[in-house]
């Protein structure tokens, strides 16, 4: 195994109090600068508002950090197999992981039969992370690569968790903080725009399962782009296409009866596991994603294939 994949060795723990995250005992921060919280008060206030405003006028809608304001996408897009307004879809995405919060990782298991372990750790032996560094885990939901971030970076080193979702943030703020996880941020954050982030911040970024739900993919690249440091690296874990057309059968008859049959059984919530399914199909492939990131600014680009390109891990690099 090369040094780069290999575990420094641990250090004398420090005193938790000398490096108790800021997020720790307040609110989820959104739209904040990295490490300040002066608006997080007037930012409750008005989520509080709005909340009573929506509730009072029976509306099921999501307080959500704001995209990215681009000619990228048209007027329509994709939710799934259906086409809605592009301005309605992070609400329809946002109503699918409310509702898969609780038992997000309890499917994971059983839709992967337990595979999603192995990607993520191949992920994480890609990321060459260090003692020290600033980690971001964009739509990082319960926090699988956030935990064994926090601990490979250190007492020194910081790992933003970031979602969009607060339901699916807050089951990764409990997870963490109840495995002692005290270097580790909780931030709400679009990924079009990673805007509580200033440039040049972050040692690595991944994406985790999350950018085939983000709406403006272009725009969340050069976001990513934007906020990670020169001689920094981008891994995107996502689901692709299978490069072998039987197995690619098979892969599909599953996905499209099993998965929204166990969504139903486990979680009571057929569609929201149908909609994964689709979205996974209108994902862009390996090669069209890495022309993306490319576009993006980043280089030396590359994918590794895993289960049969069912799965991808793409890498990329800011020279």
């Amino acid at each position: 195994m090369s040094q780069e994949n290999q575990k420094p060795s641990p250090t004398a723990p420090a005193n938790p109090q000398d490096n108790a995250s800021p997020f720790l005992t307040e609110p989820l921060p959104q739209g904040t600068a990295q490490g300040q919280q002066q608006s997080l008060q007037a930012q409750t206030a008005q989520q509080s508002t709005a909340q009573n405003t929506q509730h009072a006028q029976n509306i099921a809608k999501y307080n959500l950090p704001r995209g990215a304001q681009t000619n990228n996408v048209g007027e329509t897009t994709h939710f799934g197999y259906k086409t809605v307004n592009s301005e309605e879809k992070a609400q329809k995405v946002a109503e699918v992981f409310h509702s898969v919060a609780a038992k997000y990782d309890v499917m994971n298991d059983l839709m992967s039969f337990g595979i999603h372990r192995l990607w993520k750790r191949f992920a994480i032996n890609m990321s060459g992370v260090r003692r020290g560094q600033q980690v971001l885990d964009i739509a990082g939901g319960t926090g699988d690569l956030a935990k064994v971030f926090s601990r490979e970076v250190g007492p020194q080193g910081r790992v933003v968790l970031s979602d969009i979702n607060e339901s699916m943030l807050n089951v990764g703020r409990d997870r963490l903080l109840n495995a002692g996880c005290s270097n580790v941020d909780f931030v709400l954050a679009n990924a079009e725009t990673l805007e509580p982030f200033a440039d040049n911040s972050f040692d690595l970024l991944t994406i985790s399962f999350g950018l085939r739900n983000v709406t403006d993919k272009d725009a969340a690249l050069e976001a990513m782009y934007r906020v990670l440091k020169p001689g920094g690296r981008l891994l995107i874990l996502e689901f692709s296409k299978p490069i072998f057309e039987p197995f690619a059968k098979l892969y599909d008859l599953y996905s499209f009866t099993a998965l929204p049959l166990m969504g139903k059984i486990v979680a009571n919530d057929a569609e929201s596991y149908k909609y994964l399914a689709e979205s996974i199909r209108m994902h862009p492939d390996q090669n069209t994603l890495k022309g993306m990131m490319e576009s993006a600014g980043f280089q030396n680009c590359d994918y590794h294939n895993l289960t049969g390109g069912i799965v991808a891990v793409h890498r990329g690099f800011k020279l």
